[in-house]
């Protein structure tokens, strides 16, 4: 029997993309509500008591109360996975970067409640938690973060803006340092100190670069690059998404080549002599910072969505 899945906004950018993947799929059925019924709250729980899983791609206080709405079901409520960031460091959310630590997938598997990742903070948490885990990153260091994306993340005004052409080339934004992937990219990058993140989009529909400079020779162990590259190879080594490359000699990379993938690209630039690094993240911002990551998730959440025995409200962070 597949197991039924509800997608709680799927005429936006995310939702769109999780349901094209979905459809691939044969072991699910996915429901869905007539326009008119879309922001109806007792026809999204109607349907919520026939969904094995709820997807959420909804603006952050829609979110909540969708998930007030599903937690009100008692035994029939269905597991659920949010997209918006509502829920990224909630008490009792496990946080759906399954390659975060040992232990993540399964913890994700097993949850009833999983945050899907911000797409900034896959890149970062992705760089730095095998770093500070390798103790090569002290948590209190002080971290600046930059990157770029392509327009299609920053919502339907933002597209519409680029696509009529009445949007810059470039802009940097969230200046005033309250940037909402922050949270997420200081917990579970084990951070001890608030980052500063200094995001920007480019005039290109998808595609993302999200990089950290270093200065190695501040650091308590000295590292060289190859010790921070080893650090990121031992953490995804068997990942079927996340692969450390090797650097152009050129010293030049764009954000666009893993457009269309789910696949998640780290690269070490680094000058020994000068005892300075910068780490480099390529995504789609659209598929591992976005959908694609929702389906990875769905796809672990599926081997328990038959089973009784997935953890409650306190799954919690694994690692």
């Amino acid at each position: 029997m597949p197991a039924k899945i509800f997608i709680d906004g799927d005429a936006g950018t995310t939702g769109l993309g999780i349901r094209a993947r979905l459809n691939l799929l044969t072991e699910i059925e996915l429901l869905s509500l007539p326009q008119k019924l879309r922001k109806d709250p007792g026809a999204k729980k109607v349907l919520m008591e026939q969904a094995d899983i709820v997807v959420l791609c909804l603006p952050d206080d829609a979110a909540r109360e969708a998930v007030a709405i599903a937690s009100s079901l008692g035994e029939s409520a269905p597991r659920v996975l949010d997209a918006s960031t509502a829920h990224r460091v909630a008490k009792g959310w496990t946080y759906g970067f399954p390659e975060l630590a040992r232990g993540q997938a399964k913890a994700i598997a097993k949850a009833r409640f999983v945050a899907n990742p911000g797409c900034y903070a896959t890149g970062a948490i992705a760089l730095l938690r095998p770093l500070v885990d390798a103790g090569l990153l002290p948590a209190d260091y002080p971290i600046s973060i930059h990157a770029v994306s392509g327009y299609s993340g920053g919502g339907k005004t933002m597209i519409a803006d680029y696509e009529r052409g009445a949007a810059p080339a470039f802009e940097a934004y969230a200046l005033g340092l309250e940037h909402k992937h922050v949270p997420e990219i200081e917990r579970y990058a084990r951070l001890a100190r608030r980052p500063i993140f200094a995001p920007s989009v480019g005039n290109f529909a998808n595609g993302m670069l999200v990089w950290v400079p270093l200065f190695l020779a501040d650091l308590p162990l000295k590292p060289k690059g190859a010790d921070l590259e080893a650090a990121l190879n031992a953490r995804y080594e068997t990942s079927a998404f996340v692969k450390v490359m090797p650097v152009d000699a050129s010293g030049k990379i764009e954000p666009q080549s893993l457009n269309g993938t789910d696949e998640l690209e780290l690269r070490v630039f680094a000058n020994d002599s000068r005892g300075q690094a910068i780490l480099v993240a390529k995504l789609d911002n659209l598929g591992k910072g976005a959908s694609g990551a929702a389906v990875q998730n769905l796809r672990l959440m599926l081997q328990y969505v038959q089973q009784p025995a997935y953890t409650a409200i306190g799954a919690g962070i694994a690692g």
